[in-house]
């Protein structure tokens, strides 16, 4: 029934809980699992005057080779998440797979699930509020809009 499991790790505790819960399924059904980090680096450009009494001082700017840094450091952080789920998932004796991608987090745990044709996506559930989860949304409630194949959401 499910002989690929996706499981999007962020680090978090509800992340790693939802691990715990794939690697039963995955031994249950003789499954394989593929975790999944998604990062994402924006820069905002500023648009600035002219040098002039009307630029404002103190504000920081972040030059391409800064950004870069942040983007390399972001992505170590990624792969020491997936190495280190990937340690949890191989002494459980389950075959597992990593995926490092940077984007909009929601688009590409689906795109990964569409492309791999996963039939199952383990994903934790983070505890905003109600409030905060209409403004700015969450990222189980887009991955269970949009997924081809069933989400399981584990609190």
């Amino acid at each position: 029934m499910f002989e690929k499991v996706l499981v999007p790790l962020d680090g978090s505790e509800h992340s790693l809980r939802a691990l715990d819960i794939a690697i039963q399924i995955a031994k249950k059904f003789k499954a394989s699992i593929t975790l999944a980090h998604v990062f994402s680096v924006t820069a905002t450009p500023m648009i600035m005057p002219e040098p002039t009494t009307l630029t404002p001082s103190g504000i920081p700017t972040v030059t391409p080779a800064e950004i870069s840094k942040i983007v390399e450091a972001t992505r170590e952080v990624g792969n020491r998440i997936l190495s280190d789920g990937k340690d949890k998932v191989k002494s459980a004796k389950v075959e597992v797979d990593t995926v490092l991608r940077e984007g909009n987090t929601v688009q590409e745990i689906v795109k990964i699930a569409k492309e791999g044709k996963f039939g199952l996506i383990v994903i934790g559930v983070r505890g905003v509020s109600k409030i905060r989860e209409l403004l700015v949304g969450s990222v189980s409630d887009g991955v269970m809009k949009h997924a081809p194949c069933p989400v399981l959401v584990v609190k």
